[in-house]
């Protein structure tokens, strides 16, 4: 025998969650299937937990910057030569991501009960285009009918493509994703990280500060391939100032364990291309190796096909502008429907839904993801906050349009120099006869605040000139949009 519902959303990440919450609160019989923890990837393995060990990352960075300002911690006296030594105890660092995320998981679930949905603790399975099985933890299966399906099963870190690799063979701890790095008790002694992308960068630098020895490894010729390449320049002249090693166009060959376990040479890691300096692969001794090259969709264990949803090559739900999927009766919000994967589009998948199908004025056009102005900040530090257009993307896809970019260093903002913080730029692209922006990135202090008020400009359909003419605050952050402007070529 089934149950049947009104809706059924699978996976309880940052779009899923509200959702159903929303359906049951509009009086539809609703169930949430999670088979872990409820809060998805963002709560449990994701923002909350990487930024909360990101913030003790800069303490450690700014306790040993003390001296630049004339502040020692300890013995010693300013200019005395004696050693800042800062002590990373990361248990403790580790113990405070553990209690923040606790708390946030906590929240989430008890939310969702109060709502009135019923959590269904367990992996999900179509039966056909309306009936989903569920494999609950405890081993018993049940079966659902739905009204309406909703897929959130967001996505996970890419299995290592390495030859001959087998991670079973590795000490405990030392082979390690996104997700099992945060459990770690120790600071590596030298941490390999596999890929140059946001994830990479930040534990990359994370855990040079923490204490650690890093390698980057990237196989393209530029970190951040989305990025313009200024701005991946100036990211990679940050992570190398930093103490942190960078081989651009360089690739792992060959992973495999020393014997050594436990020890600052447990894994060996052989390094083909040009980067690794020579014609052939060069080998580096690490403590940990963090893979951090991609992720792909839970979409495996699904059993798709079954319901007749489509997929992508790569395995995404393929959806439509309203976020359809070929079943009528099935939606997908998200990660797992494909990129940009950010907490903030599923949550605004979520606001598109609840819009059309429960809000639905029949005088209002249906909303769509067409036209979305989406912002994202990498918590590297200084941050890396971008919104709209990059100038490559804008040139791509306006070839008739004339347009003119502004490039100022963050070294000529006030409120840089006197924090000390001067490091990065901040970069506009303009449509020059509406004078429209098409896209703003900032690298440098607070570069995803001052991200949100170009990206306020940019909802508003505020011109350029606008925020080239404001009186801002003295001394802020802000108030470099007045100069910006006057590097537009």
């Amino acid at each position: 025998m089934s149950t049947h519902y009104g809706a059924v959303v699978i996976g309880s990440g940052q779009g899923g969650t509200p959702l159903s919450m929303a359906f049951a609160q509009a009086k539809h019989k609703t169930a949430l299937i999670e088979s872990w923890h409820v809060g998805g990837c963002c709560v449990n393995e994701g923002c909350t937990p990487t930024k909360t060990m990101i913030a003790s990352g800069r303490v450690a960075y700014l306790a040993r910057r003390g001296p630049d300002y004339g502040v020692r911690c300890g013995s010693g006296s300013v200019g005395d030569g004696a050693t800042n030594d800062v002590q990373v105890a990361m248990q403790k660092v580790r113990q405070r991501k553990r209690d923040i995320v606790d708390s946030f998981r906590a929240g989430s679930e008890r939310r969702v009960r109060e709502a009135g949905v019923e959590l269904i603790r367990g992996s999900a399975r179509f039966e056909d285009e309306r009936t989903i099985r569920v494999r609950g933890n405890d081993g018993a299966e049940t079966t659902l009918t739905a009204d309406r399906i909703f897929i959130c099963t967001g996505d996970r870190p890419a299995t290592p493509k390495v030859g001959g690799f087998d991670a079973a063979s590795f000490p405990p701890s030392t082979i390690l994703d996104s997700t099992s790095i945060q459990e770690l008790g120790v600071v590596p002694s030298h941490l390999v990280v596999v890929g140059g992308g946001y994830i990479g960068l930040e534990f990359g630098q994370l855990f040079r500060r923490l204490g650690s020895a890093v390698t980057i490894l990237q196989r393209g010729t530029q970190l951040l391939p989305l990025e313009d390449a200024e701005v991946a320049e100036a990211i990679l002249n940050v992570l190398r100032e930093d103490g942190v090693k960078v081989l651009l166009k360089a690739t792992p060959a060959n992973v495999r364990a020393t014997g050594h376990t436990n020890s600052a040479t447990a894994v060996a890691v052989a390094v083909s291309g040009s980067g690794s300096g020579g014609s052939g692969p060069s080998e580096l001794l690490a403590s940990h190796v963090l893979f951090a090259a991609g992720r792909v969709p839970n979409t495996d264990s699904l059993n798709l096909g079954a319901a007749g949803i489509e997929t992508t090559a790569r395995g995404h739900v393929a959806v439509d502008p309203q976020l359809r999927t070929s079943n009528p009766r099935v939606w997908a919000l998200g990660d797992v429907k494909g990129g940009p994967a950010f907490t903030h589009v599923s949550y605004d998948d979520f606001r598109l839904l609840r819009a059309n199908l429960l809000e639905q004025d029949a005088n209002v056009a249906p909303l769509t993801t067409v036209g979305r102005i989406l912002p994202y900040v990498v918590y590297t530090d200084p941050q890396l906050g971008h919104v709209g257009l990059h100038e490559h993307e804008a040139r791509t896809e306006f070839p008739g349009r004339k347009i003119q970019v502004a490039s100022m260093p963050m070294a000529y903002v006030a409120r840089a120099l006197e924090t000390d913080e001067p490091r990065g730029l901040m970069k506009a692209v303009v449509d020059v006869e509406s004078q429209q922006i098409l896209g703003f990135t900032c690298l440098g202090l607070e570069g995803g605040e001052i991200m949100s008020v170009v990206q306020m400009a940019m909802v508003g359909r505020v011109k350029w000139t606008a925020l080239r003419d404001a009186v801002w605050a003295h001394p802020s952050l802000a108030e470099s949009l007045n100069n910006l402007w006057g590097f537009l070529k």
